[in-house]
């Protein structure tokens, strides 16, 4: 591999400070708003749907579909991205680096003993096939996704749609759901993970 990619992929496996990330996230609303467009990956779902014909089968799913494209390639984007990430810009073993000693830490205290500095798995072992069929895996894996699904479909966004694009409009309702992520999240992390770990 020539110098400048050995370069480039050092660059690019590094976490990025917050007036790198914060700024970029804030120009890329502000074009999105600009256009009159709305940001979100929930959305992409009834997009997806449409697309495969499910207005034929209820009204929610018969509309122009192919309007929010733009939106449907940021979700490619997403998967390619996690895709070229995992392969070329994690460890030799698979795991990712540059990961926080407090991050360990508070990783740790909750429970989770197979972390270590610089050496956090990109999957956590829980998230298996072999773990699908037992009682916890299949209250993490196929209860947590039903949860998220039904959320973001009742809540009319998922966390980027409602913290990124409700929030930059000034909606009340994206206020009140982000709440809603944040307490649920801490509920989770504080209660509920405990539990099942």
């Amino acid at each position: 591999m020539p110098d400048f990619l050995i370069r480039i992929q050092e660059i690019l496996s590094q976490p990025w400070p917050w007036y790198v990330a914060g700024p970029m996230i804030s120009l890329i609303v502000f074009t999105l708003l600009f256009l009159g467009k709305e940001f979100g990956i929930s959305g992409n779902l009834r997009a997806m749907c449409a697309a495969d014909g499910a207005g034929r089968f209820a009204d929610f799913f018969n509309y122009d579909w192919q309007k929010e494209g733009w939106n449907l390639m940021i979700v490619l984007g997403a998967m390619f991205g996690g895709y070229i990430a995992s392969h070329y810009f994690s460890g030799p073993d698979g795991n990712l680096a540059h990961v926080s000693q407090s991050t360990v830490e508070s990783l740790q205290k909750l429970g989770v003993d197979n972390v270590a500095y610089q050496a956090v798995p990109l999957v956590p072992d829980f998230y298996s096939w072999e773990s699908l069929f037992t009682a916890r895996g299949l209250l993490i894996i196929v209860g947590g996704g039903f949860l998220i699904g039904f959320g973001a479909r009742y809540a009319g966004g998922c966390t980027s749609g409602h913290a990124i694009s409700g929030l930059s409009e000034l909606q009340v309702p994206s206020l009140v759901a982000v709440i809603g992520f944040f307490i649920g999240g801490l509920i989770m992390t504080y209660v509920v993970f405990p539990l099942l770990f």
